[in-house]
C-alpha cells in the first residue's frame, strides 16, 4: 500500500458518514458505501471499515467540537438495515501490509478516545444506537461511547469474535473497555469474548456489555427520548455559536517536505531522519475571548495545532522508513507564552477550551508516535508553553550553550508556563513533567517557581528539563553522533525500548489500550496462525477454518 494518505477532508467529500443536526442533539449516520475503499482489492460490505472510513469520523468528530459546539448529544447509529457495523473490513486486513494494520489500528484508537473523551471535555455525550449485528469494530465504536442502547431483536447482538473467528484480537480496545469501562465480570468477558455469536437482548444488559435494551417496536423513539433526557441534564452552556475549521494551507515538496504557514516538515532520506520545525506566532496574541472567537481557525495557536497534528500523521502512515524525528522552533516565547495566556485567562470561553484540549491529544499523538524523538533548542528557539511540553514528550533534548559563532540569533531557552503543570496530561493522567520526575515530585513543585522565567541551557541543565548542553566547539558533533547512532539501531528495538521508556507511572485504561493491546497485537499480526498462507484472517469467508501451531509461546 503505497498510496499517499491524505488526513484532511470535509463533509462535502464524506462518502461514509452523514450527520443530521436537531439544536443540541446530532444524529451521526454510519453509511459506509461498499465502493469507497482507500484502496483496491476488497468492498466495505455490512458497514465494514477501512483507514479512510476512520479519516472521515474523526474529522466528523473534531467538526463536532469545533463547529458545532451547540451539540450536547451525539447519536452514533446505522443508516444500513439490520447491521451497526461489521467492524474492521477482514480484506483490508488480509491484503494489508504489517505495518498498514498496526498504524490503522493505532488510529482508530486515538479516534475513539476522542470521542469517549468529548463528555469530559467539551459537554458533548456520545450515545451508540446499536440495531442489528454490532461485531469486532463495531462493537469497539459502541464501547467507546458513553452510553449504549440495544433493541431487542433475533438479529441485534453485541460480539467480539476477533479471536474465534480471526485468530487476532479486537484491535481498537475492546478488551481493555470490556473489563476496565464496562467493569464486566472476568469469566464473562472470557465467555463474550469466545463465541462468534455474541450476546442479545437483556443478557446484555445484565453482563453489562450495554446499558439499555428496548423492545424494537419503540427503540428509534426511546433513543431519542434519551438523547433529550441526556441534553436537558446538561450543564453545558446553550446558544453557543461555533468557528469554521477552515482548510489547512500546505503545499507539498518533489523532495518530500511539506510546508504549513506555522510548520514545516523537512525529510533527509539518507539519514532516514525528518525535522518539524514549529514556528512561533508573528501576530500579538488576542486580548479576549471574543477576538479569539473572531480570528477562529486563523488563530496561531489553534493553526500551529492543527498543522503539528496533520505532519506527524503524515509522517507515521506515509514516511514509515524515516525513525527520527527532530523537534525544532523559531520565534519569540514572550508571544508563545501570550497567546497560550489567553487561553489560560478565558478558561470558562468555550474555544479557549476547545484548543487546550486539542493540544491535549495532538502531545498525545506526539507521545503515541514510534519514532526516536529528539529536540533540538537553539538559539531563536521558542520552546515555551504547549511547545515546551516537546521536551518532555521527545526522547532525548539537546540546547545551545551561550553564544556560537556567526549566530546572532536570541540566546536558546526554555520557558515554563502554568499550562506546563497540569493542562496538558499524557495518557497516564500525569503532566510530562510529573512523569518525567517520577522519582522525585518535589522536583516539580519547585519548578513552579520559575514560571515565565527565560531558563538558559546552564540552568535548563541544572532542572533537568533538558539532556544536554554543548557549545559552539561541541554542539555539531555531539548532535551528529547520537543522530548517526540512534540511525544504526534496530527500528524494531527502538519502537519497543521507547514505548517502554516513555509512560512511566501509574497505568489507565488508555495506557492498557496503547500499551499492552498495541504490543499484543503488533506481535499477533505477524504470527502464521492469523496472516500465514493458511491462517484464519487468509481462510476468513472461504468456509475453512484457519491451521493454528498449537505450541504456547
Amino acid at each position: 500500500m503505497s498510496k499517499v494518505i491524505d488526513f484532511q477532508t470535509d463533509p462535502s467529500r464524506y462518502r461514509h458518514w452523514r450527520v443530521e443536526y436537531d439544536g443540541e442533539i446530532a444524529n451521526l449516520f454510519m453509511d459506509v458505501d461498499e465502493r469507497g475503499g482507500l484502496f483496491d482489492g476488497y468492498e466495505l460490505k455490512l458497514n465494514s471499515y477501512d483507514l479512510g472510513v476512520d479519516i472521515e469520523l474523526a474529522d466528523v468528530v473534531q467538526r463536532m467540537r469545533f463547529e458545532h459546539p451547540e451539540v450536547k448529544v451525539v447519536i452514533m447509529q446505522s443508516a444500513k438495515d439490520r447491521v451497526f457495523c461489521a467492524g474492521a473490513n477482514i480484506r483490508m486486513l488480509g491484503g494489508a501490509s504489517h505495518a498498514h494494520k498496526v498504524n490503522f489500528c493505532k488510529f482508530t484508537n486515538e479516534t475513539r478516545n476522542t470521542f469517549e473523551a468529548a463528555e469530559a471535555d467539551s459537554g458533548q455525550k456520545y450515545m451508540a444506537a446499536v440495531k442489528g449485528a454490532c461485531a469486532g469494530g463495531g462493537y469497539e465504536l459502541a464501547l467507546a461511547c458513553n452510553y449504549i442502547m440495544l433493541t431487542n431483536d433475533s438479529s441485534s447482538s453485541v460480539a467480539l469474535p476477533e479471536v474465534p473467528l480471526l485468530a487476532v484480537l479486537p484491535g481498537t480496545g475492546g478488551l481493555t473497555r470490556v473489563t476496565d469501562k464496562r467493569k464486566v465480570r472476568r469469566d464473562l468477558a472470557d465467555v463474550f469474548c469466545s463465541v462468534e455469536e455474541g450476546v442479545k437482548g437483556q443478557r446484555a444488559v445484565d453482563w453489562k456489555l450495554v446499558d439499555e435494551v428496548v423492545a424494537n417496536s419503540k427503540f428509534d423513539a426511546t433513543v431519542q427520548d434519551r438523547a433529550r433526557e441526556f441534553a436537558a441534564a446538561s450543564s453545558k452552556p446553550t446558544n453557543i455559536t461555533g468557528i469554521a475549521l477552515t482548510p489547512l494551507r500546505r503545499s507539498f515538496g518533489d523532495d518530500g517536505s511539506v510546508a504549513y504557514s506555522s510548520v514545516e516538515v523537512t525529510v533527509n532520506r539518507d539519514a532516514g531522519r525528518a525535522t518539524i520545525t514549529i514556528s512561533g506566532p508573528q501576530e500579538d496574541a488576542p486580548t479576549s475571548g471574543d477576538a479569539l472567537h473572531q480570528q477562529g481557525a486563523d488563530a496561531w495557536i489553534l493553526r500551529a495545532a492543527r498543522e503539528l497534528d496533520d505532519a506527524l500523521l503524515h509522517l507515521r502512515l506515509n514516511e514509515r522508513e524515516l525513525g527520527l524525528v527532530d523537534f525544532r522552533t523559531q520565534g519569540d516565547a514572550d508571544k508563545v507564552m501570550a497567546h497560550e495566556a489567553v487561553l489560560l485567562e478565558n478558561a470558562d470561553n468555550w474555544l479557549a477550551n476547545e484548543i487546550l484540549k486539542y493540544w491535549k491529544r495532538v502531545l498525545k499523538r506526539v507521545d503515541m508516535t514510534s519514532r526516536s524523538l529528539v529536540a533540538l533548542v537553539e538559539h531563536g528557539s521558542c520552546f515555551a508553553g504547549p511547545l515546551a511540553e516537546l521536551l518532555w514528550a521527545v526522547d532525548r533534548s539537546y540546547m545551545m550553550l551561550d553564544e556560537f559563532e556567526g549566530d546572532n540569533r536570541p540566546m536558546a531557552a526554555v520557558t515554563l508556563s502554568p499550562g506546563n503543570f497540569g493542562l496538558y496530561p499524557m495518557g497516564n493522567d500525569l503532566t510530562r513533567l510529573q512523569t518525567r520526575f517520577l522519582g522525585t515530585p518535589e522536583t516539580v513543585d519547585a519548578l513552579r517557581e520559575h514560571i515565565g522565567e527565560s531558563l538558559e541551557a546552564d540552568q535548563a541543565e541544572e532542572l533537568g528539563l533538558i539532556t544536554y548542553a554543548f557549545d559552539d566547539i561541541d554542539w555539531e558533533d555531539e548532535v551528529r553522533i547520537f543522530l548517526e547512532e540512534r540511525a544504526s539501531f534496530s527500528p524494531d528495538a527502538m519502537t519497543g525500548m521507547e514505548a517502554n521508556l516513555r509512560f512511566a507511572g501509574p497505568e489507565t485504561m488508555e495506557t492498557r489500550i496503547f500499551g499492552r493491546l498495541t504490543a499484543w497485537q503488533n506481535w499477533i499480526f505477524q504470527r502464521p496462525n492469523a496472516v500465514g498462507e493458511n491462517g484464519a484472517l487468509q481462510r476468513y469467508g472461504t468456509g475453512i477454518r484457519g491451521e493454528y501451531d498449537m505450541e504456547r509461546v
